[in-house]
């Protein structure tokens, strides 16, 4: 009887959380740990630490959940203006670490465009809610403005891989609104061309002394390091080449747990945060592969479940791009480890080593949790 009143009053720590979600949460923290524990040895970093950004996150999470959606639409504005405030500073007196500017020392040190990957949607999402039954097109011509700046402030420190992040989840809010497709398509067939163009004359445009317009030369690099990495294979490309090789001396089984030779020979470079997708694909093969697959689809699909079913526009446009921005992180780093896109720092959801990116995505987990919970309420 005592036990059972334990658990009563205790009840309050998940009441109002969505079990599927919460499920599917863990089986990819489990699985995160148990690649980590591996890719980590031979590093600095303990099992210690990344069991503390997973707390952190939990309990950014769990706090998120608590709030009501109306409370987080009252400050999306302030969030977005605070956000853009302190990438402006940044850009004036940030801190440089290995020739980039992105961090701020405010008593801490703190990197301000990993606020932008939420506050970008919560403040579109806001000012779509506000134009809900009259928006025109020029609406959508003041949110490209919104999401326009912050990218902009962000690519210029350099940070490719964060201004990706931001700037798709922007342009997911948007589209959600009802962005016409009409516009969107003539890009695609740009960038379509530009690839296959890319693609057929690489060996021209990435020859020496050829600079490409709009992008910096290790940005360059990288993209013609993509095309063919045995151009230079102990420097830009060593990170394809051994993660490629990682990748395909797993097989169908793996190698099994801990037994990985490109990971404990030290083959794979930044093993337990952007590269650790190789580490697991040699040890867990494409079997593994498919469950991380499967784990990652219904985290999406239980996503967009959720904000399909939300009560008002707001809670649909930031619920949906939360979840599209889980799938963009996935998407990104397993095909930057494949040798699909460049290398940019983007980190394996829930599976990666590191505190910030987790801490982000901990909140936007708290924020489908918090429209779930408020649709209930609504129900109720």
């Amino acid at each position: 009887m005592e036990n059972r009143s334990i658990v009563q009053r205790a009840s309050f720590l998940w009441q109002g959380l969505d079990p599927t979600l919460g499920i599917i949460l863990l089986c990819l923290v489990v699985v995160g740990n148990i690649t980590f524990l591996s890719a980590s040895s031979g590093t600095v970093v303990t099992w210690m630490e990344q069991a503390r950004n997973l707390l952190t996150a939990i309990l950014i999470m769990w706090v998120t959940s608590r709030i009501p959606i109306k409370w987080l639409e009252k400050i999306s504005l302030w969030v977005y203006l605070i956000g853009v405030s302190l990438l402006i500073a940044v850009a004036v007196f940030g801190l440089i670490k290995k020739g980039a500017r992105r961090w701020l020392n405010i008593g801490i040190t703190i990197q301000p465009s990993e606020i932008m990957k939420i506050a970008m949607p919560m403040m579109l999402a806001w000012y779509f809610q506000k134009r809900d039954g009259m928006i025109q097109l020029k609406d959508f011509g003041v949110a490209f403005c919104l999401l326009v700046l912050p990218t902009f402030l962000i690519a210029r420190q350099p940070d490719l891989g964060t201004a990706i992040l931001v700037l798709a989840a922007g342009f997911y809010v948007i589209l959600f609104a009802g962005f016409p497709w009409k516009f969107v398509l003539p890009f695609v067939v740009i960038a379509l061309i530009g690839i296959v163009f890319v693609l057929f004359f690489g060996d021209t445009i990435c020859a020496k002394g050829v600079q490409w317009p709009l992008l910096q030369s290790y940005q360059q690099h990288r993209i013609c390091t993509l095309l063919d990495p045995s151009s230079d294979p102990l420097g830009k490309g060593f990170h394809t080449l051994q993660s490629m090789i990682a990748i395909g001396s797993g097989g169908f089984l793996g190698k099994g747990w801990m037994k990985g030779t490109q990971t404990h020979l030290e083959f794979i470079p930044e093993k337990h945060t952007d590269f650790i997708f190789a580490v697991y694909s040699e040890e867990f093969g494409l079997l593994g592969n498919v469950v991380l697959l499967i784990l990652f689809f219904a985290l999406i699909q239980r996503g967009l479940q959720i904000a399909a079913a939300a009560p008002n526009l707001y809670s649909r446009l930031l619920g949906g791009s939360v979840t599209l921005i889980f799938f963009t992180y996935a998407f990104v780093n397993m095909a930057m480890v494949s040798g699909i896109l460049p290398v940019v720092g983007v980190p394996l959801p829930f599976i990666s080593y590191g505190g910030t990116a987790l801490t982000t995505l901990g909140f936007g987990v708290g924020i489908l949790m918090s429209i779930n919970r408020g649709k209930r309420l609504v129900q109720t």
